[in-house]
């Protein structure tokens, strides 16, 4: 019994000391970049741990006593010339307090190649989330979107830029698509193998795998941002108003009680046809469909997939249309908010 325990406390005391040096050496890291928020993710002792940081800003005036205010109430900004710009979660707040729409350093799933200060303010928010790597080479996964039509060569841009910024800061950056993310987080009991969905602010990704190998890759250029502008166009509100009353508690469940949940129903119902649209394409059209022997799981995640109701909403568009294969379930992921950042640490994880 005695050298059972002896076996056992240096069994624990290993796996201590490897934990410490995982510390030090550096976790693997997934990073789920999207036009809405950045979402970290990074197996610590007790389990994977996850942060979030909203992807945008608001510049105000510049002030020696406004500069003041920010620092001593701890809010992300940097100045720029004569201007203070805000970034980050702290940017809704200030937006909304003014009734202004926060502005994107990316748009469409993309860095925005519109905005003068998409770079400056994304290596800021991007900063906040990973820190500089502790040895030479840990790995890094971020997400990237599928491109859309029209879309590769901003794909191209997009994704080397994130990857140059990564290898800066000391880490050996892999690009995983945002729905194979969602398979390598959700379908581990299914093989790895069924459609992963990601509904984002800028756009909407979906990934078929076959064993954890992309099969399908589609995408369609909305997503929250679409149905925030949308409706505040139709409102008369700023899309920022918009988007903080939607995640107060938006049902789509139910019949709409007034204007604004009636035009929250009509934007979501465009925004999924369009989606199932795509999926039905996609898969229609693809060349060479590997064979299923089983019903195929669809998963929903991101933060426009959230709203009670969207899942029912998604199963009904696809129940009108036909595909090759049977369908299991739709379900949506454990946390939409982290199910592409969970899968991104997932690949990084076999990257090692």
């Amino acid at each position: 019994m005695e050298e059972r325990k002896d076996h056992l406390w240096k069994v624990a005391q290993e796996v201590e000391e490897r934990i410490d040096e995982l510390d030090k050496a550096g976790a693997p890291m997934g990073l789920d970049v999207g036009t809405s928020k950045v979402v970290a993710a990074r197996r610590r002792t007790k389990g994977v741990e996850t942060a979030g940081q909203l992807n945008a800003f608001i510049p105000v005036p510049y002030s020696r006593f406004t500069e003041n205010t920010l620092s001593q109430n701890e809010i992300a900004y940097y100045r720029d010339g004569d201007q203070l710009v805000i970034y980050g979660t702290s940017a809704e707040r200030f937006a909304n307090m003014f009734n202004a729409d926060v502005r994107r350093p990316m748009a469409d799933g993309l860095i925005n190649a519109r905005e003068k200060s998409a770079m400056p303010v994304l290596e800021a928010i991007l900063q906040t989330m990973v820190p500089r790597a502790k040895t030479q080479g840990e790995i890094l996964t971020f997400s990237v979107p599928a491109a859309a039509h029209g879309q590769d060569s901003q794909l191209t841009y997009h994704e080397a830029t994130l990857r140059r910024f990564f290898e800066s800061m000391g880490y050996r950056a892999v690009a995983i698509n945002e729905g194979l993310a969602v398979v390598f987080a959700e379908l581990e009991n299914n093989n790895f193998t069924g459609i992963g969905i990601s509904c984002g602010g800028g756009m909407c990704n979906g990934t078929l795998a076959y064993l954890s190998i992309p099969s399908i890759m589609f995408s369609i250029a909305k997503g929250g941002d679409f149905i925030d502008a949308s409706a505040g166009g139709v409102l008369n509100e700023a899309a920022t108003r918009v988007k903080v009353l939607k995640e107060e508690g938006l049902d789509l469940s139910r019949p709409p009680k007034d204007k604004f949940e009636k035009a929250m129903h009509i934007y979501y119902e465009d925004l999924v046809e369009t989606l199932v649209e795509a999926l039905h394409r996609a898969i229609n059209t693809a060349e060479k469909l590997p064979r299923a022997d089983r019903p195929l799981p669809i998963v929903l995640s991101g933060g426009t997939a959230k709203p009670k109701g969207f899942k029912d909403m998604f199963t009904r568009a696809l129940s009108s249309r036909s595909l090759p294969f049977e369908v299991e379930s739709v379900r949506m992921a454990s946390d939409p908010l982290t199910a592409t950042a969970r899968g991104a640490l997932i690949a990084a994880q076999y990257e090692k």
